[in-house]
């Protein structure tokens, strides 16, 4: 493999780099290695195992993942490592014997659902994709959220929600569902198998955290605003998410005892959502807090 070049891609997990090769490593599978005595079917795994750093190495098509130990930050050795992995491959030495085990992968699904809402359908995968709620409305909400960035270049989507094995989409109405639906189903499968970046690592905290109310803010509310949090969170959360939405508590008053809820996703600007919101939560939160619910008003996300 002479005038290979090895190229330094980082990962989403801080912890793991990609070496990514200029040609195939393997033929259509993957491997991976714990240590040194599991690395016994890969010469070159075992070699980089002698680099006190390295935790796991995954060969797979044409790159090297090596994860590593908190000891060291990759800055300070990922060159010497690249250069190590292209004098080895260069050389011709054996990556994989062919008594290795490739590894089992889980293939990635997505299966489109329709939603109450008839311009929001939901893509939802066999594999976790973000570990809470995202909502971008535009591309300049996105800058830290690779996924919603690349499908916001799709002329139609005009607004997105992430949740954790979910993705509801919002459509402009110059297209009918049927006409996209697949188009969006693979692209989301394809970046999602490919392992790419969903949300950016460097995604400030208080980006991360504004869907979701912190302990601080809950022990701060008075008794009724958090029997009604605890009430969304038990009652109606799990039904407005398998409809590819999500509620939030915004407010009580307890002089005209009105609860206001942020409706996200599938629920926001949905037709039905104005009756879902009258004969469900509002019903559901006057029967449980008799007498300290009037009504409940509804804020789109």
């Amino acid at each position: 493999m002479n005038g290979i070049t090895i190229h330094i891609e980082k990962t989403s997990n801080p912890a793991i780099i990609k070496f990514e090769a200029s040609s195939f490593l393997t033929r259509h599978n993957s491997y991976e290695f714990k240590n040194i005595d599991d690395a016994k079917d890969s010469p070159l795994a075992q070699q980089l195992f002698y680099l006190p750093f390295v935790k796991t190495i995954f060969i797979s098509g044409n790159f090297i993942a090596i994860e590593r130990y908190n000891i060291i930050e990759w800055e300070a050795v990922q060159d010497e490592v690249a250069e190590q992995i292209q004098t080895y491959i260069s050389e011709g030495k054996e990556i994989i014997t062919e008594s290795a085990t490739p590894k089992k992968t889980v293939l990635v699904t997505i299966y489109a659902e329709s939603t109450p809402n008839p311009t929001v359908m939901k893509f939802v995968s066999n594999k976790k994709i973000v570990d809470r709620i995202f909502e971008f409305k535009n591309i300049d909400e996105t800058k830290y959220a690779p996924l919603a960035q690349a499908l916001f270049h799709f002329p139609f989507i005009k607004e997105i929600f992430l949740d954790k094995n979910y993705i509801s989409i919002t459509k402009y109405d110059m297209v009918e569902w049927n006409d996209i639906t697949m188009e969006i189903r693979e692209f989301i499968r394809n970046y999602v198998h490919e392992g790419k970046e969903i949300i950016s690592q460097d995604i400030p905290v208080a980006q991360k955290e504004k869907v979701q109310l912190s302990d601080e803010s809950f022990e701060a509310l008075d008794d009724i605003s958090k029997e009604i949090i605890n009430i969304l969170e038990e009652y109606i959360k799990p039904a407005v998410a398998s409809d590819g939405g999500n509620i939030m508590f915004d407010s009580y008053d307890p002089v005209s005892k009105v609860v206001k809820v942020v409706l996200q996703g599938a629920c926001s600007g949905c037709p039905s959502s104005t009756m879902t919101l009258k004969s469900g939560i509002e019903n559901t939160l006057k029967n449980l807090l008799e007498g300290k619910v009037n009504e409940v008003v509804a804020i789109n996300g």
